[in-house]
Formats: C-alpha cells, structure tokens, sequence
C-alpha cells in the first residue's frame, strides 16, 4: 500500500511541476490542493478494500500522512513562484513620471505700437507746457520720448499674464517642464504620463 502512496506522489510532482507553467502561484496552489484531495479520496477507497480492521486504520493514516505531505509541498511550490516572480524586474514606462515642482511666474505681455503712440502723445502735451520757445519745443521732444517709453512698459505690465511651470521626472530618470497659461491643477507628487505635447494624470 506505501509503494502505492508513494507512486502517486511521485506523479503528483510531475504533473504539478509541468502544470506550474502559465499559471500563478494562488492557481497553481489551487489545482495541486485539488488533486491532492482527489488522490486522498481514492487512497480512502482502496483503504476501505483491506482485509482487516487494524490494516484498514494503517491504511487511512499512511493516506493521511501523504495528503498532508502532498499539501505541504503545494504551498512550498507556490511560495517558490512568488518568490521567482517577485524578482522579476519591473518594466519601465518611459512616458510616464511624477511632478516635482510646480512654479507660478508672472510673463511680461507685449508692448505694441498703442502704448507706444498713447504715451508718446500724453508726454508730448505735459512736455508742450513747460517753459517757452526752443525750451518749450526741448520739453515736447523729451516729454514724447518719455511718454512713449512710459506708455509701452504701462501695456507690456497690462497685458502681463501668469505663467505655470510643471517640471516632471521620468521613471528613466529624465526631466521635462511644461508650461501652462492656466492653473493645471498639478501637484507636487502627482503621476502623470506624456499626453500630446502635455501631460495627464495616470
């Protein structure tokens, strides 16, 4: 009967080692408690065929003996294939990243021909009022040039806007910042990944 236990464990083995391919560990575990159980069942009935009572418990113990060994070596195959796959390397997204930095900047607008003319005008009529003859013509050219120097800061500080700057690392390591004209709602931390020209939240 023990040579009987003992073949069947040596197929138990087999089919659990030519099994294990393609499945996972929880899987694997599974199919060979299934079969360990079967293969127990079947030892039960052969056990139910001997002669004597005294055999019958021999029998039934060496069964037991072998399902739990058959059990015992389950789990240490499973333990193995998580151990196998947990060293496994990790592949790497070369699209994705975290941000690390989120700046807010103001962006100087441009100054255009308006200002330019607007101040030039308005230094030009402050100018004309001071003194008299060659003097009064001196302090309209100054007043003009001023005013329109003046006039063209005045519209490139009007049409300044703010500017959000989100620097990303790459899980390859790489760096990247992107601009926004708009708050983006990015935070230090966040995991995005390359989306066009931008990026998203993964």
């Amino acid at each position: 009967m023990k040579k009987q236990f003992f073949a069947m464990s040596l197929l138990l083995a087999a089919v659990s080692t030519v099994s294990a391919q393609g499945l996972t560990s929880k899987q694997q575990y599974a199919a060979d408690s299934k079969r360990a159980a079967t293969r127990y069942a079947d030892d039960k009935k052969l056990c139910a065929e001997e002669s004597s009572s005294k055999a019958r418990m021999q029998c039934l113990r060496d069964a037991k003996t072998e399902y739990n060994s058959a059990l015992a070596e389950a789990k240490a195959n499973a333990a193995k294939m998580n151990q196998y796959s947990s060293n496994k390397p990790i592949p790497v997204c070369a699209e994705c990243g975290k941000v690390i930095a989120v700046d807010v900047s103001e962006k100087e607008g441009e100054g255009g021909a308006l200002g330019v003319i607007a101040g030039g005008v308005a230094g030009a009529l402050l100018g004309n009022q001071v003194g008299g003859g060659t003097g009064r013509d001196l302090a309209t050219i100054a007043g003009a040039a001023g005013g329109a120097l003046a006039g063209h800061k005045i519209e490139q500080k009007v049409k300044s806007s703010k500017v959000w700057t989100v620097t990303v690392q790459y899980e390859t390591g790489s760096k990247n910042s992107f601009q926004f004209d708009h708050d983006p709602g990015f935070m230090s931390g966040d995991l995005v990944k390359n989306s066009g020209t931008g990026i998203v939240r993964r």
